[in-house]
Formats: C-alpha cells, sequence, structure tokens
C-alpha cells in the first residue's frame, strides 16, 4: 500500500506542479495514471481491511498474491475509466464533450464504497478483536483529516486561493490532510499488529539468539 501511495505522491507531483503542463499532449495520460494509483490505493485498503479476521495469513504468497493482484485491478479499471473519458480532451481537446458518468462511479462511488468497508473492518478490529480504543481513535482521526482534505479541496479551494491572494489553495491544505490521514492509516496497522510479531526473539542458555517463528 504505501509503495502505491510513493508511486501515486510522484505522479501527483508531476500533475500539480506543472511538470505535465496543462494543455499538454502527456497531461490526459499522467492525470489518468495518477487517478489510476489513487485507485490501486483504495482496492488494496479494501483487502487489507480484512487481514485483522484472520481470513488469510499476512505475509503469504496468498496475501500477498490478493494485495497485488486486486491493487493492479484497481489502477486497471481506474485508469481506463479516466482515459476513455479524457478520449474527447484528447482528440478534440474539448473538455464540454466529456461524458464523466463511468469515470464518477468507477473513481469516487466504487472507491468510497472501498474506503467505506475499510474503516468498518478496521473498526470491528479495534473494537471486538484487539479492543483497544486508541486504535479506534486513531481510525476515527484518519477518517476526519481524509473528509476534512476531500472538502477542502473540492467544496474551499476557490475560496482559499482567493483569501491567500492566490499562493496558496485548498489543494495544499487538503495534501497536508492527506498526511495526516497517512499517518494514521500507519499508526492503525502499528498498534493492530502489536501483539502479532512476525517472530519472537529469545536468548538460549548458550548466549546465542534464537529466533522463533511460531510454527517451528
Amino acid at each position: 500500500f504505501f509503495q502505491l501511495t510513493l508511486l501515486l505522491i510522484i505522479f501527483t507531483l508531476v500533475v500539480d506542479c506543472g511538470v505535465s503542463p496543462p494543455g499538454s499532449g502527456s497531461y490526459p495520460y499522467f492525470v489518468a495514471i495518477q487517478i489510476g494509483l489513487a485507485g490501486a490505493c483504495c482496492w488494496a485498503l479494501l483487502i487489507i481491511g480484512f487481514l485483522g479476521f484472520n481470513l488469510w495469513e499476512d505475509g503469504t504468497t496468498k496475501s500477498m498474491l490478493l494485495v497485488r493482484g486486486t491493487s493492479m485491478l484497481g489502477f486497471i479499471a481506474n485508469f481506463l475509466a479516466s482515459i476513455l473519458t479524457f478520449k474527447a480532451w484528447i482528440t478534440d481537446h474539448k473538455v464540454a464533450t466529456m461524458n464523466a458518468s463511468g469515470m464518477i462511479v468507477v473513481v469516487y462511488i466504487i472507491n468510497a464504497i472501498f474506503l467505506f468497508v475499510f474503516v468498518i473492518c478496521q473498526l470491528l478490529v479495534s473494537l471486538l478483536v484487539v479492543r483497544n480504543l486508541w486504535v479506534t481513535g486513531a481510525i476515527f482521526l484518519g477518517l476526519f483529516f481524509f473528509v476534512a482534505g476531500q472538502v477542502l479541496v473540492y467544496a474551499f479551494s476557490t475560496q482559499i486561493c482567493e483569501g491567500f491572494k492566490h499562493y496558496l489553495d485548498g489543494l495544499f491544505f487538503g495534501s497536508i490532510c492527506n498526511v495526516f490521514t497517512l499517518m494514521m492509516v500507519y499508526k492503525t496497522w502499528d498498534m493492530t499488529t502489536d501483539d502479532d510479531l512476525e517472530f519472537g526473539v529469545s536468548v538460549s542458555k548458550d548466549g546465542d539468539v534464537v529466533y522463533d517463528n511460531g510454527f517451528m
């Protein structure tokens, strides 16, 4: 997930910082890749959300195939939905002729459902499995920052831009909120796996370090 997030940040910088300028031939493709990576992150979180129920063991071949396969499907679905929507933009250079219904369904509705399922799964794990209210607090805090970031970007970006004389806009504050959201995702994982180490370390009577993964 965090590897996908790193790629998403890189392509977001390419798009938002004007490395690929709006109106250039490469811009729609970079935007589609950015949206595809964002979708891949959402689809990866859907699978990760079920790990706490021990449906499969984390780190195994099955687990990695599920996460990577689902992430790939998420990237392909979101990339195709975006690039097909941008087809008129690419060929005719006319935004007004685009039909964005398919893109809205895939990018916003389906991804939002997957994020909702992830949050519910994490809440169930925190309340019923690990029974740690600190985990619950981290989940709600991450959810708050995520929602706040979306609101700042999509609802108040213009007002913020005008208020700061075009030096800052909602995207700046939304990005900060996204960073805090990622911190809470990591913190949730860190706290829920605290007592489920991959291996234990002990010292034998001869002073040798012994590694025990629980299966030997």
